[in-house]
């Protein structure tokens, strides 16, 4: 396999765009990558690092696994691959999913869920001085947030590629922000990157994965559909908006 096949420049030509595009990364960045060892965060992790010799400018990468509790938990696998690849991994034990889909929870386990992720993932990017919280979140990602906000909380919003926050004190960046979920599942096949797949009961069961299904079905009626609410996205008129 040659070393940059036409896949390998697909994705780095979209990641670069959105880079460029949002000025994401700096001389003497510190990245924490939220590294769940799915898909998305094996291809963001593996284009950081191959990035990292090609930039005009140097940074780092820090990877953070955040373990939920379930039972087969994959962390020790992960650890071992991760050493494998030579990424700085950090794995974080939590009980977050447990409590979730606990009786004391009346709300979404998904939503108290992720909240405690965030939480901790801000924490040890404070403790870590990173500057930036690096996501895997992709195109298709980005859609079906912004539906699963119009749907289920009655407001147009989505996923930024750029979002500072605590005064600019931390900055998330989203560099797979305009690459299709089906080019990472061709990169990652290609590539041979294992996926290690979620354990939450609620993975295949949630109100997202709701959506990713409506949208699947949607987008193969009419190809041109995806990237129209992609623009749309982008272009919103305001002067029509109630």
């Amino acid at each position: 396999m040659p070393k940059h096949s036409r896949i390998d420049k697909s994705l780095n030509r979209s990641v670069g765009k959105a880079l460029h595009s949002y000025d994401m990364i700096s001389e003497g960045d510190r990245l924490l990558v939220g590294f769940s060892g799915g898909k998305d965060s094996q291809a963001l992790m593996w284009i950081l690092k191959d990035r990292l010799s090609r930039m005009p400018f140097k940074y780092k990468i820090f990877a953070l696994y955040v373990d939920s509790g379930f039972k087969n938990d994959y962390s020790e696998n992960l650890d071992k691959y991760c050493r494998e690849m030579e990424y700085d991994l950090r794995i974080e034990h939590t009980d977050y999913g447990i409590l979730g889909h606990s009786s004391q929870n009346r709300e979404n386990p998904c939503f108290l869920c992720s909240l405690l992720r965030r939480k901790r993932f801000f924490e040890i990017a404070d403790e870590l001085g990173c500057n930036k919280l690096a996501l895997g979140h992709t195109k298709d990602d980005i859609i079906e947030t912004l539906f699963l906000n119009m749907w289920y909380s009655g407001k147009m919003s989505t996923m930024n590629p750029v979002q500072p926050l605590f005064n600019g004190k931390i900055t998330i960046i989203r560099p797979l922000a305009f690459v299709d979920e089906e080019l990472i599942k061709k990169f990652v096949k290609e590539k041979k990157i294992p996926d290690f797949i979620n354990t939450c009961p609620s993975a295949n069961n949630s109100k997202r994965h709701e959506i990713k299904l409506f949208l699947k079905q949607l987008f193969k009626s009419n190809k041109k559909i995806k990237n129209n609410i992609f623009s749309a996205i982008k272009h919103m008129d305001q002067k029509h908006i109630l």
